[in-house]
């Protein structure tokens, strides 16, 4: 029996990427994937969701490509702009679970320094009991400390839970655990993998 669901928050409930921001600062679509593959990309970005600075990782970058010192600020100077807005159907799904009284958690990748702007700004979050965030912990997923931290607050077996998440190898890292765990699509295809679970909303 589920009795608690939990979910990741970018792609599930939030829409954010850098390109909303860098297809501006950088309008050539060649110059622009080089720069986030290269410079500014996801294995970086995921070194402050594990907690470290954003001075730390800006002073790094800045002295491996002094060239792009501006290019570089702006991607946590001007970060609220890569947070386009809620993925509707993800926060429907969350509001239906809601209304049904089904306890809700978060686990999200997320640098303790730019969660706060989520928190001000989203009122769908206060849904949740907990929310465990990445970069406050200092663990990311998949890491199977950042989950066994969640259970902890939950307090119920893994068995118990269901994970909801967009990145494969992190529903695979709960699995692992002994979570049930979906990989997100879309919110009407996750809202049936639910119901599946024996979970009525």
């Amino acid at each position: 029996m589920i009795k608690a669901v939990v979910f990741d928050f970018g792609g599930v409930l939030f829409d954010w990427s850098p390109e909303y921001l860098y297809q501006t600062l950088i309008p050539d679509e060649a110059e622009r994937r080089w720069f986030l593959q290269e410079v500014c990309n996801p294995a970086w970005n995921l070194q402050q969701d594990a907690g470290r600075s954003i001075a730390e990782a800006e002073a790094e970058k800045i002295a491996a490509f002094p060239q792009h010192e501006t290019l570089i600020k702006a991607f946590y100077g001007q970060w609220p702009v890569m947070l386009k807005g809620a993925l509707t159907d993800g926060v429907a799904l969350l509001e239906s679970l809601h209304a049904a009284d089904i306890p809700l958690y978060g686990l999200t990748n997320w640098s303790a320094e730019t969660y706060p702007y989520a928190e001000q700004h989203y009122p769908f979050l206060q849904r949740f009991r907990h929310v465990a965030v990445s970069g406050r912990l200092k663990l990311a997923k998949p890491d199977p400390a950042i989950y066994q931290h969640l259970l902890q607050h939950i307090g119920v077996a893994a068995e118990a839970c269901v994970f909801i998440d967009d990145v494969l190898h992190n529903v695979e890292g709960a699995r692992a655990l002994g979570w049930h765990a979906i990989h997100h699509r879309s919110g009407p295809d996750t809202a049936a993998a639910l119901r599946a679970l024996g979970l009525s909303f």
